[in-house]
């Protein structure tokens, strides 16, 4: 007599998930101090030291990397009077997805009057069949002070890493007291290699960078900004305080090369340990 067992059910594969909430508040001495911290899964965060006033916090992912199906999350909060820092114990790598399905990152940040915040994550690496759906949200209040910068780099060709497809998602959108003054969208999928071979992409770059400074000091930084870009970059002013670059290079030492000098300006010289490793 043969025995019939039932087939088993296809295994999901199992996904990472990482929460993130943090802010920072002043105190009674004016020092910026760390308020609230609740980490979950794959997300961790170190806080090496305080610089130029500012509660500087590291993010770690534990899981080593992002595809498919994983889900990451990030909160963070300057409050009032408040300094706070955020950057990536390295760079964040998107693996090849084992599917039509994307990890997902989501990130939302709130610095509220006269408070200051840097986000500064080391770059994102997109690996051949990787997709990715990431969203950064800032919402600023009328008087305070914010600097991001998000490297893209798409494969490492030196390390024989070459991207040739996959998919990328990406939305920033700035606002102040909740109307926007900063919208920015990247949405490649199939073929990227070919797309960025093109002349009105990246005209063969394999790595770009945004960087967005929201401070009244910002006009008079533009030409000190400009001085420091390379030949395939740009800067320019949206707005008064609003200042905006652009760059685009060849791979991730080039871009990298490109990017420290002007976070060195327009930090004050508080540019996250991390970058400089």
């Amino acid at each position: 007599m043969t025995a019939h067992f039932p087939i088993a059910p296809k295994q999901k594969l199992q996904r990472a998930h990482g929460v993130l909430n943090i802010s920072a508040q002043q105190d009674s001495g004016g020092v910026s101090r760390l308020k609230n911290l609740r980490q979950q899964g794959s997300y961790r965060a170190i806080f090496p030291r305080t610089i130029s006033g500012n509660v500087e916090a590291v993010i770690i992912n534990t899981a080593g990397g992002v595809t498919g199906g994983d889900n990451f999350s990030t909160t963070a909060v300057a409050h009032e009077n408040a300094g706070l820092s955020l950057t990536t114990q390295a760079a964040e790598r998107i693996y090849r997805a084992p599917d039509k399905t994307a990890g997902l990152m989501k990130t939302s940040l709130s610095v509220q009057k006269d408070a200051q915040m840097y986000w500064l994550p080391q770059e994102t690496i997109l690996f051949d069949g990787s997709r990715l759906e990431r969203r950064l949200d800032v919402d600023l209040h009328a008087n305070a002070k914010f600097l991001m910068v998000e490297p893209l780099v798409f494969g490492r060709e030196a390390s024989g890493e070459t991207l040739r497809s996959g998919a990328l998602n990406d939305r920033v959108c700035i606002a102040i007291d909740a109307q926007p003054i900063y919208l920015d969208r990247i949405k490649l999928d199939g073929d990227i290699a070919s797309q960025l071979g093109r002349t009105a992409i990246a005209n063969g770059a394999r790595a770009m960078a945004n960087i967005v400074m929201v401070d009244p000091n910002a006009k008079p930084l533009l030409d000190q900004v400009r001085a420091l870009l390379p030949a395939c970059a740009g800067a320019s002013l949206l707005g008064d305080t609003t200042l905006f670059v652009r760059i685009l290079a060849a791979d991730s030492f080039v871009l990298r090369t490109a990017i420290v000098p002007i976070l060195t300006l327009l930090t004050n010289n508080a540019v996250p340990k991390n970058w400089r490793l």
